[in-house]
């Protein structure tokens, strides 16, 4: 499971290094899949759902500017020609999905993340129907592509016909060194080459296996921050 998710190899190719056949090597992905989507939750807010502390963990999180940004991946052309119109993106010039991801700052963990919208869905349109699960005065930091927002910090724009100041500039320069941590997360994520290559299998898949690596990001983390305790404990 891990070895597809990580390279993205066919089926027929797993069946072979691992002396199965390819409709085995097809069920055990599966099998194990499901098994780890199921154990590992894919963001903090999908961790603590129906938790008694969740409204606690709501308000905490207004102590944070958390930090939104979204990815696409190209997917297998649809059949039905009303069905490409709706995932075709004109900016990737090809057929495509969209996931938002909101982090912590510095990506110390993925907050919340909203997979499979269709491509030319608006970055600001899936954010605002992400808003309902924070607090109202929950702060973001984004690009400007969330442009028009309330609840989101972008760079300031350069005016028609005119020129940003200088304090709007180095404004932009901070804003800019804090939000890219999102676009590191977002790198780690496509480690794992079936989120960053066309995806192969079905598209009715696609949320079940991005959940699972956003699962297995999260897990991740949480091992790094152990080590460096461990190490800090350890006076090494």
């Amino acid at each position: 499971m891990l070895v597809y998710l990580r390279h993205h190899l066919s089926f027929q190719i797993l069946g072979l290094m691992f002396q199965v056949s390819e409709s085995t090597a097809h069920n055990i992905f599966t099998y194990w899949q499901k098994l780890f989507e199921g154990e590992l939750p894919p963001s903090l807010l999908e961790q603590i759902k129906k938790c008694q502390e969740e409204e606690i963990i709501i308000e905490q999180l207004r102590d944070y500017e958390l930090i939104v940004d979204s990815a696409e991946q190209p997917v297998e052309r649809p059949t039905d020609y009303q069905e490409q119109k709706i995932y075709y993106s004109g900016k990737q010039r090809r057929h495509t999905l969209k996931s938002q991801f909101i982090v912590l700052p510095k990506a110390e963990d993925i907050v919340d993340v909203v997979i499979g919208q269709p491509g030319p869905t608006s970055d600001i349109k899936i954010c605002r129907e992400t808003l309902s699960k924070f607090d109202s005065q929950q702060t973001f930091i984004g690009d400007k592509a969330y442009l028009g927002e309330n609840q989101i910090r972008t760079p300031d724009k350069k005016p028609k016909n005119g020129e940003l100041t200088e304090n709007q500039i180095k404004e932009n320069k901070v804003l800019s060194s804090r939000r890219i941590f999102v676009e590191h997360l977002i790198r780690v994520v496509k480690v794992f080459k079936v989120v960053q290559e066309r995806f192969r299998l079905n598209k009715s898949r696609y949320k079940s296996v991005l959940l699972t690596v956003c699962g297995l990001v999260r897990l991740r983390i949480s091992a790094l921050i152990l080590e460096v305790i461990e190490w800090e404990q350890s006076g090494e």
